[in-house]
């Protein structure tokens, strides 16, 4: 279950997250995400998923069956999610090639917007079809099926065992390096340098719950259809203790290597932090997302030396690994749920899903580049329909260390739906007096067709017996 919560998050958004909303002061409301909503919300979606030891879809339905919509409204929009990391994971085999000899030049940021993106916010983007993007995406595809296809423990499973530490030992490789460059001090400083003030903010509250979502993979019923697949005697309360932990190092630990790194180039160029993170300067650097990953990182191997020819290929090659642990992980639910209902094989229902993905992918192929609301369904379905209070014996008995009860209760019922509404609110009015035309369609268009789709999975008829059958374990 780490696997699914150590990914991309961690990497390309946690060190603008951290940076940019306050520093050292932004330990506040992250650990208060952390204890208020990801604790106490994964102990909620491991224990009911545990219960039922079914697909995402057929729990709910078995809980009332009024909510099915919703148990198919989680798992296709994830599904939609993955779909937006295969093209982050052929970008980052491109890069994987690239950073071998540097091949996007002196110019990173031109490099990746205007020769490899060839990027427009124009429809007409549509049309114009990128071989090279399309080919590392159904390589990425090929990697994806290969895995999936076949029986979680031997696939999936095995794989996790694999790639969780072989992620770690590499970002640690790269941290100890960056930390013994000159000027990692000064990046160091920048980063966790705490700003008081920004506690008053809405913003910093938003993002840090924002990023416990992100990275932990909360309200995406991931965490509940692993849950499913559990053995009796597990302990789900440290599962989700040890899972929090690992997830929140893993994620600090990538941050250190960023910005140790990024004080190494500023000390090389002469400016200071701010002016080299200055993203309204025309060779201001943009450490969020994409930019950090294909248009920062390049630009600091091309001053970092000989050693940038083992420092660029590891990184691109850790991003890439992060991209298939988040890839496995996000293509679950919507499988399993299929499996459940229509009484398909494992093997048929990773192929098919596997290739509509590609196939839509190839639009990220081209120049045109609501999980709150899961959360919240969740904690109502979950914590007030199943009723969360009968999880409590049965989690206290396997438990080792942390000890549920009425506080675990109040979060769940009360306290966590009604944060979430009020940071989904704000979230929704920024991207409206944000967001451009375009996007907005954009926007409009994803959700018809996340609301099709899951209105064809709800209403067509079940092909499996077993779809009205659920085992209760608890």
């Amino acid at each position: 279950m780490i696997g699914s919560a150590v990914g991309l998050g961690n990497i390309w958004r946690y060190p603008y997250v951290l940076c940019f909303n306050g520093g050292g002061a932004f330990y506040i409301p992250y650990l208060v995400a952390i204890l208020l909503m990801g604790v106490p919300f994964l102990i909620l979606e491991y224990g009911v998923g545990y219960n039922y030891k079914s697909s995402f879809a057929k729990a709910v339905k078995k809980i009332h069956s009024k909510f099915e919509f919703l148990g198919w409204f989680l798992p296709v929009s994830v599904y939609m999610i993955m779909i937006y990391y295969s093209a982050i994971l052929g970008w980052d085999g491109i890069y994987i090639v690239l950073s071998f000899f540097k091949g996007w030049g002196n110019e990173p940021k031109t490099y990746f917007g205007k020769e490899l993106l060839q990027s427009t916010e124009s429809y007409t983007g549509l049309f114009h079809f990128l071989p090279i993007i399309a080919i590392a995406m159904l390589i990425g595809w090929v990697i994806i099926w290969f895995i999936s296809h076949r029986d979680l423990e031997k696939g999936l499973g095995k794989l996790s065992k694999l790639l969780v530490p072989l992620l770690f030992i590499i970002m640690v490789f790269i941290v100890i390096y960056s930390l013994s460059l000159s000027g990692a001090s000064t990046g160091l400083e920048k980063l966790f340098k705490p700003d008081w003030s920004n506690l008053l903010k809405f913003d910093i509250w938003m993002a840090a719950f924002g990023q416990i979502i992100f990275s932990l993979s909360l309200g995406m019923s991931i965490a509940f259809t692993y849950a499913s697949y559990t053995k009796k005697e597990t302990d789900l309360i440290t599962n989700t203790l040890s899972i929090a932990i690992a997830n929140c190092s893993f994620e600090n630990f990538a941050a250190l290597g960023v910005f140790s790194i990024l004080g190494y180039m500023a000390n090389q160029s002469g400016k200071s932090m701010d002016q080299l993170l200055d993203t309204k300067s025309a060779d201001g650097l943009n450490i969020q997302g994409a930019g950090l990953v294909f248009v920062v990182y390049p630009t600091i191997l091309n001053v970092l030396g000989k050693f940038s020819v083992i420092i660029g290929p590891l990184f691109f090659i850790t991003v890439y690994l992060a991209g298939i642990t988040s890839i496995l992980s996000t293509i679950e639910p919507l499988s399993f749920s299929i499996q459940n209902k229509f009484g398909w094989s494992r093997h048929t229902t990773m192929s098919v899903l596997c290739g509509i993905g590609a196939v839509i992918s190839m639009l990220y192929a081209t120049q045109f580049v609501a999980i709150l609301i899961g959360v919240v369904l969740e904690c109502v379905v979950f914590a007030w329909i199943f009723d969360s209070k009968k999880l409590i014996g049965f989690l206290n008995n396997k438990s080792r260390f942390l000890k549920v009860g009425t506080w675990w209760l109040l979060i769940v019922k009360i306290i966590l739906p009604i944060f979430i509404i009020i940071i989904w609110v704000g979230g929704l009015i920024d991207s409206i007096k944000s967001g451009t035309t375009e996007q907005l369609i954009f926007t409009l268009i994803s959700a018809a067709v996340l609301i099709i789709a899951t209105l064809v999975f709800t209403f067509l008829p079940a092909k499996s017996e077993e779809w009205e059958q659920t085992e209760d374990r608890v």
